[in-house]
């Protein structure tokens, strides 16, 4: 038996959004910026799948920006939005926190998080500088799954004068995104994460909040974004989203489901010699602290045929303790031993029953 528990990583491809990338990845192959009929069927699709996605998350087409994926909507955002510095969550993603030196010689600041993980309204106003333009806070993390209080901390940035920014592409399988986008000024999303194609996402920002180009050379997505656009794939991801925010409540409850019975069976079995980590979390992700390094448990569980992660499928590789670990008070000791397993749709009671079992055999060896 093999066992997907990886789905905060990427998830598989789903068959309806398959369907609807089809014509676009065969048949209807035009630049969507050409002016000649093939072109404009490809754009008319573009404009289609834009306000699709527009329409699911309340806002204007004109307010969509397509981008590669997530990575580069965290960047663009944290580079290149509003004006001033930037003040960033210690838990955000890579993509976010690598950016922050990049961005036009500003300050940037990070405000503390509690130990389950939560970035509290008062540490965001202790950490607020003189010269803060931008605050961005995530609002599901992708290692724990801890939900943050995005409107309070969004209401706090505009107070100060400053646009709220969050990254949305762990929330978007389980949180209704309207009212994240209500409070916030700027979100980014990714296709992958929702059942759709690698490779493209957005970033979404609101009218009125300053942005300024990332990717130049050419006109395309308001002269703010060059390159030729990914039709079909951007046709996938509007699909995929229109699927997971309108079946978000069943997900929610079949990963619920899944994911306390697969804790409970591991905490009941191992006692102190495993740690739940974080509270208020999204359905979908459990991350658990062993009494040994993660890297081992994720090779022996993957020879039984269980996939799993360390933490984020971008730092994999890396030997280093999770900074999101770190963050939240954990020795680096402590930060190695942590992994993160993510349930989906598809994930069934006896793939679950039977991952949890494997882990404590594994772990129950002299």
């Amino acid at each position: 038996m093999t066992i997907y528990l990886d789905h905060a990583a990427t998830s598989p491809l789903k068959a309806e959004v398959l369907e609807a990338m089809m014509p676009y990845l065969s048949g209807t192959f035009g630049n969507p910026d050409s002016l000649h009929a093939f072109g404009r069927e490809a754009a008319y699709a573009v404009t289609s799948a834009r306000d699709n996605i527009a329409e699911i998350l309340g806002v204007k087409p004109s307010e969509v920006y397509f981008t590669s994926g997530g990575t580069e909507a965290d960047n663009w955002a944290v580079r290149c939005l509003g004006t001033g510095g930037a003040l960033l969550s210690p838990i955000e993603h890579a993509a976010a926190l690598s950016a922050l030196p990049l961005r036009s010689r500003k300050k940037g600041r990070l405000c503390a998080v509690s130990e389950e993980g939560t970035v509290m309204p008062e540490a965001l106003e202790k950490a607020f500088g003189g010269d803060t333009g931008l605050v961005s806070v995530m609002a599901v993390n992708n290692e724990t799954g801890c939900i943050q209080p995005v409107e309070e901390l969004a209401a706090i940035a505009h107070a100060r004068g400053a646009l709220f920014f969050s990254d949305c592409v762990q929330a978007a399988c389980s949180r209704d995104l309207q009212p994240i986008l209500r409070f916030a000024d700027a979100v980014s999303l990714s296709a992958h994460k929702l059942g759709g194609p690698k490779g493209v996402g957005a970033l979404v920002v609101k009218r009125g909040a300053a942005l300024r180009p990332l990717l130049v050379g050419g006109e395309q997505e308001r002269s703010l974004r060059g390159g030729t656009l990914n039709v079909a794939g951007i046709v996938g991801f509007a699909k995929a989203l229109e699927l997971a925010q309108a079946n978000r409540e069943s997900f929610c409850a079949h990963t619920r489901k899944l994911r306390d019975l697969f804790e409970e069976l591991i905490v009941s079995a191992l006692g102190d010699n495993v740690r739940r980590d974080g509270e208020d979390r999204a359905p979908n992700i459990s991350h658990l602290t062993f009494a040994r390094e993660s890297e081992a448990l994720l090779n022996v569980l993957d020879l039984h045929g269980i996939a799993a992660s360390g933490g984020a499928a971008c730092s994999a590789h890396a030997s280093r303790p999770s900074h999101v670990m770190l963050a939240m008070g954990r020795t680096p000791q402590e930060a190695k031993r942590g992994i993160r397993f993510s349930f989906g749709a598809e994930t069934t009671e006896e793939e679950t029953r039977f991952a949890a079992a494997t882990v404590v055999q594994i772990l129950s060896r002299p």
